[in-house]
Formats: C-alpha cells, structure tokens, sequence
C-alpha cells in the first residue's frame, strides 16, 4: 500500500500530466540514426543556451549519442509528471529543494553514494543533498552552488564614501547615509513573490540555528520562538527600497538596478548576468548581508543550484554516466560557472569572476548554511506569506499563521 506521501506525491503528478502529456522521453529513449538518444532534463531556463553549447561538445566527442535536452518554465511540476508517468528522463539536473527530496523518495534515481564522483565534490553540499533528502544515500552530485548577498554598485559606493559594512549596525548605516544622499538603498521587487526570499533565506539562515527544523518536526520549537529576530530585521530593510515595491517585477529590478536607480540591491548572484545585460559597463560586487554585529559568525546563503541524477530506469546508463561525467570535467564546469555566474560544488574548481571576489572568502572556509526555504513546504507558500507581512507589518500573525501552517500540512502527512 503507497504510504500517505508517496500517494499524494503521485497524484499530484497525474493531475499535472494532461499538461504536459507531449513531455515523453520514449523516444528519447530509442536509437535513431544508430545513435543513442539521452535525454537531459534541467530545470533553469537562463542555462539552456550553456548546455547547447556542452551538449555540442560532448555529441563532438561522442559521435554515436546523442543528447536531448529538456527545459521548461516549471521543470518541477513536469518533472512530478514524469516521474507520476515512470516516464523518467535519462539524466536530471534539478535544484536541491523539496521537489528533488520527493522524487528521490519516490525511488527513481540511482543511488550514487558509492560513486567515485563525490571524492572530488566539496563535503557540505554532498551533506546538503543529503538533509534535502532527508536519507543518509545520495540520489546526486552536486554540480553548482549560488548564493545570495547584496549586490552593489562600486561606483555608487566610492562616489559616497561607503564603504562594505562588516555587522549589521554598520549594514544599517551605509543604508541610512545612502538614503540621506537622495538616492535609493535597495531596490525592491516584490511584485514577484519570490524575491521576497533570497533576504529571507539570509536573515533566517544566520538566526534560527543548525537544528531548527529538525527540533520543529519534534515539537521543541516554533517559528514564532525562533524566527523574530530575522523578520525584524527582514522587515527593517524594506524601509529603504523605492516608493512602488510592490509594482517592479525581478527583470523591472534587474534593469533598474542596471541603470543606477538604486546602490544596493538584495538578490542572488543569479541575477548578475542579467544586470548585466542592462548595463555591460557596471562595475558590481557582492558581500555578505552582515545578519549580526559578530563578523564571524557571518555566513552565506548558499544551496546546490544544480545536481545530477541518473533514472533507474534508464535503457542506456553507461550513456547517462558518461555524459554525467563529461559534464563534471574541470574544462566543462569551469564553462559553466563562467557564464551562469555561480560557484561550482567541484573542489578545487574557483570563480574568478571579480564581482563575485566579496564571497569568496566564505566559500573558501565553508561560512556557508543552506537556503532556509529548501526545507519549507511548498503548500505552505512562504513567499505570499512574506508579501503579505511587508503589507501588513504584523510580525506576529505572520509568526503564528507559519506555526499553524506548518502542523496542519504535517498533520496531513501523518
């Protein structure tokens, strides 16, 4: 009898599948031209043009495979859809969020624990796919990791004599001196849910402690004991963002930011390519949001922003493998993170990407916590939630709303 769980988690994905019923790796799967057809499914659209180009390579150096690769807007529901379908794609490159943790629970990757591959992976992220999943096996190798801090405009900054705080009184003066000069500190766009949570992750991953959720799923805490302090703070910061907050969508703040409408602003490294494709000539960095006034208990907020996975049901592994591998070579993941804009979960592999150069001490000495958000439910919508506390201000219903949420859902799963 499927547990609770593994029956919602299959439902879900057959109600999604009249979506997406022209998603199938069938053919994918067959040989055509006397080539081996493998399909690769990842979830970010900003990398697709990356992967064409590795792809390319790969077919150069292996003539009888040939790689298909799937990307969609939302790779997670068609992803619960295939895997609902046991229409699993050959390879899987997906974030370590709770999509992946279901669908390596639902038991349709292979167990990569053993595989040589993970000697050369930086431990904590090898750990972090491990906590998302919730299993001491390991259904993925870690491929890149992003972070999010503040983004700042260097010039801005030297023109006004900033210089990058190290604690959060410090933090809150820059914003303040900023604010005095006439000039916008962060640019906020909450029109897109989402990004209410990149600061988030950082205030929370920095406050609530190594084992805040394992202690809640135990009852020996709540959000509303362990989590005031980083919605103070989260809360202090929109206080300092443009006048229409709630108008300006991600690619509105990615341009405005482009064109020197504001000094700061709080997102992830993701967004620097972008930026700068508003603004090919800004001169950015990116530091650590300092949560406290003790600089060195300051971490980034970093999780695996890509891993691979091999289907159990693959009809060509030794395929998959190989493309696996060709992908975790120095000369290709170094491609990779040189156009994305992000850190690799490969040891000995460094971004020298100067804007990233702020960040760099951290990922060095591991000062690095997961994205909080990773371990949330999705149905308990912490981003809606997040936009409707800036509304409101309301730091303690939106506290006691969480705590509700949270025990009802796990209630359900019980």
């Amino acid at each position: 009898m499927l547990s609770k769980k593994l029956l919602s988690f299959v439902l879900t994905g057959i109600m999604a599948a009249s979506l997406f019923a022209g998603c199938s790796s069938k053919t994918a799967q067959s040989k055509s031209d006397g080539k081996v057809q493998i399909e690769f499914l990842q979830s970010k659209t900003e990398a697709k043009g990356t992967f064409d180009k590795l792809i390319a390579k790969f077919e150069e150096e292996n003539p009888n495979i040939k790689i298909t690769q799937t990307n969609t807007p939302d790779s997670s529901t068609v992803l619960r859809t295939r895997v609902a379908k046991k229409d699993v794609p050959d390879v899987v490159a997906v974030g370590a969020d709770t999509t992946f943790a279901d669908v390596s629970k639902a038991g349709v990757f292979e167990d990569l624990s053993n595989s040589p591959q993970l000697k050369n992976i930086q431990p904590a992220y090898v750990q972090m796919v491990k906590d998302v999943a919730g299993t001491d096996k390991v259904y993925a190798i870690p491929y890149a990791a992003n972070g999010a801090g503040v983004i700042y405009n260097k010039k801005m900054f030297a023109e006004l004599g900033l210089t990058v705080p190290k604690t959060w009184d410090e933090f809150i003066a820059v914003a303040d001196k900023i604010k005095a000069a006439g000039k916008i500190p962060f640019y906020l766009t909450l029109k897109d849910s989402w990004t209410t949570l990149p600061p988030f992750n950082i205030f929370v991953g920095n406050t609530q402690g190594d084992n805040f959720f394992a202690d809640r799923a135990e009852g020996k805490t709540t959000f509303k004991e362990n989590y005031k302090e980083a919605v103070d703070k989260y809360l202090k910061l929109t206080e300092y963002g443009q006048s229409d907050i709630f108008g300006k969508t991600y690619s509105d703040g990615n341009v405005a930011f482009g064109k020197g409408e504001s000094v700061m602003y709080l997102q992830g490294i993701w967004a620097l390519a972008e930026i700068k494709k508003a603004n090919p000539d800004i001169d950015l960095g990116v530091f650590p949001l300092p949560v406290t006034n003790d600089p060195s208990k300051t971490k980034v907020v970093s999780g695996v922003d890509l891993l691979l996975s091999l289907s159990k049901t693959s009809k060509h592994p030794e395929e998959a493998k190989k493309f696996i591998n060709f992908l975790l070579k120095e000369e290709t993941a170094k491609t990779y993170i040189n156009e994305q804009k992000c850190f690799s979960a490969i040891t000995g592999i460094t971004q020298e990407d100067s804007a990233l150069s702020g960040l760099k001490e951290s990922f060095e000495k591991g000062a690095l916590v997961d994205f909080p958000d990773h371990r949330i439910p999705p149905a308990l919508s912490i981003d809606r939630e997040l936009q409707a506390l800036v509304k409101s201000k309301d730091v303690d219903k939106f506290l006691t709303n969480l705590d509700k949420q949270w025990d009802s859902l796990k209630s359900r799963k019980k």
